[in-house]
């Protein structure tokens, strides 16, 4: 069993794109386990992160390729909830989107990406996001 933690933000596109990463991996998909998080910075609703679309897209994009995905989700600094979740089911590797960014927005909102990548005990691997 091969064990991967994604996390997914608020784009639906995006929760699709990560997924069909996922299922483009090598091997037998019925050897993945699968994690998805979702880290609520604000939810004043009190939503799960099963209603979130781009959760919902990504479980649904992996179960049209025999992919189970078990969701989790956070509150607080999406990194830190990524990270801890990694050590919890001691996965294999992380995968995480990526997506171009000014300079000034990396300096002012900071990268949940880059401070994975730096901060990482394991292998990472980063999806090139399209716009959306």
């Amino acid at each position: 069993m091969y064990t991967i933690v994604v996390g997914v933000d608020d784009v639906e596109e995006h929760g699709i794109q990560l997924a069909e990463q996922v299922t483009a991996f090598p091997g037998d998909p019925a050897e993945y386990d699968v994690h998805v998080i979702h880290s609520f910075e604000d939810n004043p609703s009190g939503a799960s992160a099963t209603q979130v679309g781009s959760v919902r897209r990504f479980v649904e994009t992996l179960e049209q390729s025999g992919i189970n995905a078990t969701v989790h989700e956070e509150s607080g600094d999406p990194s830190e909830a990524i990270q801890s979740l990694t050590a919890a089911v001691d996965a294999d590797m992380i995968l995480v989107g990526g997506r171009k960014r000014s300079p000034a927005g990396k300096a002012l909102f900071g990268s949940v990406t880059q401070d994975i990548i730096l901060n990482a005990d394991r292998p990472v691997t980063v999806a090139r996001l399209e716009k959306s």
